[in-house]
């Protein structure tokens, strides 16, 4: 076999290959083999068919395109391993001369990843928001966990804003009571917002017993997204009481004494998740320089393939688990279907570059990612998922998923390494130390992630 490569533009070439026949020679004695198994001649056993008969009977035509399929792949590998070439996705591959006895010639023209310069980035300054906590933020975090503890108790009055309510619903559309539109016993919060628009005006000022009717749009099951009209009938109006702040509360609501010491560590959660905030906030905005610094050329058939992966995932499993179609959410974010297309485009872009630039920065600081390192981010990334550990291990596996996740914590470790050598400053022109190994890799891993392309993965197949 010969092979030769010509550069079609910066991330595509094509390969124009030469294969003796000869060399299809176990390609053919395969064909032979398959179609010996799935044909019958009278006066021949299934199976034992011999090759003349079969070139009589079916023609030598059906035996050449059988070999050639099998064959293709197999040589186009070869090919691109002789070229040390880094393909990206599925070939296009022409047959261009076929002579039975003699030769067969074909092309596969293939996406590659660019050759990428990585300049010196140790030049690097970014601004980040300073870490500050306030008496009101720790008066808002003590506030919230008093929420927590709250009592109910019915009360004989009109419902008012916090109360507590026992609701019956019943949603018509077109004036006609839906399968999916009644329900019974529902507790609401008024003020929450976690029903229903226009419920909130509904309840308040009715008693246990009242009844009103308002007009509002659906948010999900069978009539998702239409106009309905909804009658609701209070059956308990239930006051909330919240719980002193003293030393017990503190007492029965964490493991203090006091409610000092209950403020104190409820400070200190909050300087650790805003010194957290802080340190994704770098990543990000290292990695935004470090994205102007490097020319990137896109692959067009990977960027088409990715703005359809992620119009997939929005339109099919985002949307869909909330009970919106794409024109509903469109509407909603007050975007025109072209601003949509766009900002996609953009952040497809984006993540693709990142991933070609973080990709070369693991080669090039010749990173590895160790066993602990992997299972702690499979750890993280089992908990964002809702799923355990093993759960979610036992998919990676099954998937085929563990060099994706390998290239997640690699990827991580190279922007950590960018973010190390570039200068941090906080809005009161402090410079920042991030200083903390584990987080300052898993929060780059969140930042390289946040962008990130799906893993372009090498494909051999023809």
């Amino acid at each position: 076999m010969k092979s030769a490569v010509e550069t079609l533009n910066p991330t595509r070439v094509r390969l124009s290959i030469e294969v003796p026949f000869e060399e299809l020679k176990d390609s053919l004695d395969a064909a032979y083999k398959k179609i010996n198994q799935q044909v019958t001649v009278k006066g021949f056993r299934k199976g034992k068919i011999p090759a003349r008969v079969i070139d009589q009977r079916f023609g030598r035509g059906a035996v050449l395109e059988e070999a050639v399929n099998d064959a293709l792949p197999k040589f186009y590998t070869e090919a691109i391993n002789e070229a040390e070439i880094d393909v990206l996705g599925q070939p296009e591959v022409d047959i261009t001369e076929l002579k039975d006895g003699e030769t067969l010639n074909f092309t596969a023209e293939v996406d590659v990843r660019p050759s990428i310069e990585i300049p010196d980035f140790s030049g690097i300054e970014v601004e980040v928001d300073a870490v500050e906590v306030t008496d009101e933020d720790i008066e808002k975090s003590v506030e919230q966990l008093r929420e927590r503890f709250a009592s109910t108790s019915p009360v004989e009055r009109a419902a008012e804003d916090g109360d507590v309510v026992t609701i019956d619903l019943e949603a018509k559309v077109d004036g006609e009571i839906l399968e999916d539109g009644v329900a019974s016993g529902v507790s609401y919060t008024i003020g929450s917002g976690e029903l229903l628009e226009g419920i909130d005006d509904a309840v308040k000022g009715l008693e246990a017993g009242g009844e009103a009717t308002f007009t509002s749009e659906l948010k999900g099951g069978s009539a998702a997204g239409k106009e309905a009209e909804v009658t609701v009938k209070v059956t308990q109006v239930a006051a909330r009481e919240l719980p002193e702040l003293d030393d017990d509360f503190a007492q029965l609501a964490s493991e203090f004494d006091t409610l000092d010491e209950l403020k104190a560590d409820s400070r200190k959660r909050l300087e650790n998740m805003k010194q957290y905030d802080q340190a994704t906030q770098a990543q990000e905005r290292v990695l935004e320089k470090l994205l102007e610094l490097v020319e990137v050329p896109v692959p067009e058939k990977l960027l088409e393939d990715e703005i359809n992966t992620r119009k997939h995932n929005l339109e099919h499993h985002q949307l869909g688990q909330m009970g919106l179609d794409l024109e509903k959410y469109l509407e909603i974010q007050g975007k025109t279907a072209e601003e949509f297309d766009t900002e996609t485009k953009d952040a497809a872009v984006k993540g693709i570059k990142t991933q070609f630039v973080l990709d070369e920065l693991v080669k090039q600081e010749k990173l590895n990612v160790n066993q602990e390192e992997l299972t702690e981010h499979l750890m993280r990334r089992a908990a964002s998922s809702g799923m355990s550990p093993d759960q979610f291990a036992q998919a990676v596996v099954e998937g085929g998923q563990v060099p994706l996740l390998v290239g997640e914590v690699a990827r991580g470790k190279a922007l950590a390494v960018v973010v190390e050598k570039a200068t941090v400053k906080d809005t009161n022109g402090e410079v920042i130390d991030l200083d903390d190994e584990e987080e300052e890799t898993e929060a780059a891993e969140a930042a390289a992630d946040s962008t990130e392309a799906p893993e372009a993965e090498e494909k051999t197949e023809a």
